[in-house]
């Protein structure tokens, strides 16, 4: 695969870049508001106090939401940082930029542009301190800002600029829970700490709890130290303060899971009285119940500095000159988490959550590695096989259903799934019809499965590609709602899918015969074909089906040759079928041979934390020692 992105940026310079995007650029304001951007890890709103939690101990933040406007409906895009640090410095939703997996090594298409270069160019001193993140090659982090570093500051910043500055802590960071603090050195104590229903009653699981809660406290002295450090320098009366998680998080379920725990992030905005024209609410200290997305803040940005939104970019300002009017919904989309294939799509407005499970064939709680690093997580997979959890505890580590309705606003922990209730048919049919029209609107590249995505894409980028004429995007669309929405009398149309040229088409077609394999007796003789697909999405769903249809031979067969073929079939399609040989449990001495055949041969040369970012090797460790081959 080609990038190209870098390389222009090196040769055009970031001036001549901005310039060709900021061609007819308003009148900026005579006096640029510097903006300070203090960003935690890992954090859902519901750990601090601000947002009514008791049990936390956020007194800097809480401060912040009194002296400024806190958002009571502010959301990530995609669950977990990587994805969603795509979206913010894009303005792009990553679904559509092609990005959303954690992790992606796509590029991003030559039209979409950074918001660090749109306020460079209209004066702003850009720093970035220091995680960067963005999920794709095509964003250098040298070339975008004036600084990216652990040292940049915008105490560097020449006299008289205007300062843009973000500031990243990773003390609220998952990874923060995964070894165990004594007990007695604990400040919340574990016994006392609220647990959500769907979570059993292990002392792993409170104790990452009460964890977590102190660093949540830890991560709140830090925002503390920034905002006394701004008011020390004499900048606190002509900056805007953005306080923002950049995702939710962090126990099992709720970092990666497109839920309200994991989707829902704290956001607090403090501006000046002198620029209380952007004030959103009537004064400092309201609360502000706009939906707000992660994809907003680009546009938002320009919009506070005067620099007009280019057409590309798909949030709304809800502050500055550009401010839109209050959108109904916001949008949330995940697909592979590391090792681990999933495809799921939310749509939330100000009551209810409707979410789509484009794979409900594949359970909610997948062993993710890094995810089951956690004690507390590790602890609700082994009281799950020990049969130790109610309903609502095990249901997560069983296969989904393909819809599911919240009324959110009521049912926080989003246990009650309504989506089959007639009383909110016409809620559930509403928000149905409002995702389809943000796939359509927005060319939702998770339509392609991602094993296909270079071979579509070319030495351009899916963003191109799903808008190209090449794209057949409107039968994608419809294939895939057949797929997931259908029933047993459309297996005829889901056996003629697996017919066309399109790979993706098959891949949908594949997908409806996987969903309703019960009743895909008839497409035997289909899928035996497709098993031997050129895409590996087609051929993995295609075995799979096969062998919940009996025809486990001829499923084994298939696997064994993805596994073993390194020519046609790359990591990713390797990785796509060790998920597969997982979901259908499979344990046979052939599938055992050839996994551990691939695992000794890739592993000796990857070692420590690293082999677990080579995800056909993370998933083959996985399975040997879940077929007790590896201790």
């Amino acid at each position: 695969m080609k990038i190209k992105k870098i390389a222009r940026y090196s040769a055009m310079g970031l001036a001549t870049v901005a310039s060709i995007s900021l061609t007819s650029c308003n009148k900026i304001p005579e006096e640029l508001p510097n903006i300070l951007w203090i960003v935690s890890e890992d954090n859902s709103a519901y750990f601090t106090g601000c947002y009514g939690n008791d049990f936390a101990t956020t007194p800097n933040i809480d401060k912040l939401a009194g002296e400024g406007f806190l958002y009571t409906h502010a959301y990530c895009t995609n669950a977990v940082c990587s994805p969603s640090r795509n979206t913010i410095i894009t303005g792009v939703y990553s679904a559509s930029n092609g990005n959303e997996q954690m992790r992606s090594n796509y590029p991003i298409s030559d039209e979409v542009h950074t918001y660090a270069e749109y306020l460079r160019q209209a004066g702003y001193y850009c720093t970035n301190n220091s995680k960067t993140d963005y999920n794709t090659p095509s964003i250098d982090p040298n070339e975008i800002w004036d600084e990216s570093s652990n040292k940049a500051h915008y105490k560097n910043r020449p006299e008289g600029k205007p300062f843009f500055a973000v500031f990243n802590s990773m003390t609220s960071h998952e990874s923060s829970i995964f070894r165990q603090i004594p007990t007695a050195e604990l400040r919340h104590n574990p016994e006392d700490v609220p647990l959500p229903p769907y979570h059993p009653e292990t002392p792993e699981m409170r104790h990452d709890w009460a964890q977590y809660y102190d660093m949540i406290e830890d991560m709140d002295t830090w925002v503390g130290d920034l905002l006394q450090e701004l008011d020390s320098l004499g900048f606190a009366d002509n900056t805007i303060v953005f306080y923002y998680g950049d995702n939710g998080g962090v126990l099992a379920r709720s970092k990666r899971f497109i839920y309200e725990t994991g989707t829902q992030i704290p956001l607090v905005i403090r501006i000046p009285e002198k620029y209380k024209y952007l004030y959103p609410a009537k004064k400092p200290g309201d609360k502000v119940d706009r939906i707000v997305n992660f994809v907003d803040l680009a546009p938002t940005l320009l919009s506070i500095a005067g620099v007009p939104i280019p057409d590309y970019m798909q949030g709304k300002a809800f502050l500055g000159k550009e401010k839109t009017a209050d959108p109904e919904y916001t949008f949330m989309s995940r697909q592979r988490m590391d090792e681990r294939y999933d495809h799921v799509r939310a749509v939330r407005d100000k009551q209810y959550r409707y979410i789509r499970n484009n794979m409900p064939f594949r359970i909610t709680m997948q062993h993710v590695a890094f995810l089951f690093n956690a004690p507390s997580a590790q602890s609700w997979e082994d009281a799950f096989k020990a049969g130790k959890n109610n309903e609502v505890q095990s249901r997560f580590f069983l296969t989904k259903p393909v819809e599911e309705l919240y009324d959110t606003e009521n049912d926080y922990w989003e246990i009650n799934n309504l989506a089959d209730d007639p009383a909110y048919a016409d809620v559930l049919e509403r928000m149905r019809n409002a995702l389809d029209q943000w796939e359509k609107d927005y060319f939702d590249a998770g339509l392609v499965p991602e094993t296909d995505y270079e071979n579509f894409m070319g030495n351009a980028s899916m963003y191109d590609y799903m808008r190209s004429p090449a794209c057949p995007f409107n039968k994608l669309l419809e294939a895939s709602r057949l797929a997931t929405l259908g029933s047993a009398q459309d297996i005829s149309q889901y056996i003629e899918y697996l017919k066309d040229e399109n790979s993706a088409i098959r891949y949908w077609g594949v997908t409806g015969l996987l969903i309703h394999n019960d009743n895909a007796q008839d497409a035997i003789p289909a899928l035996m074909e497709s098993a031997n697909d050129q895409s590996a999405a087609v051929a993995t769903l295609s075995a799979e089906t096969l062998y919940n249809l009996g025809e486990k031979e001829a499923a084994i067969k298939t696997y064994i040759r993805l596994l073993q073929d390194t020519v046609n079939y790359s990591m990713t399609d390797r990785n796509y079928a060790l998920n597969s040989i997982d979901a259908i449990n499979d344990a046979s001495p052939e599938i055992i041979s050839v996994v551990q055949k691939m695992y000794n041969e890739k592993s000796a040369s990857v070692r420590g934390f690293a082999r677990y970012s080579v995800y056909d090797i993370s998933m083959s460790d996985y399975l040997l020692r879940k077929w007790g081959i590896l201790e």
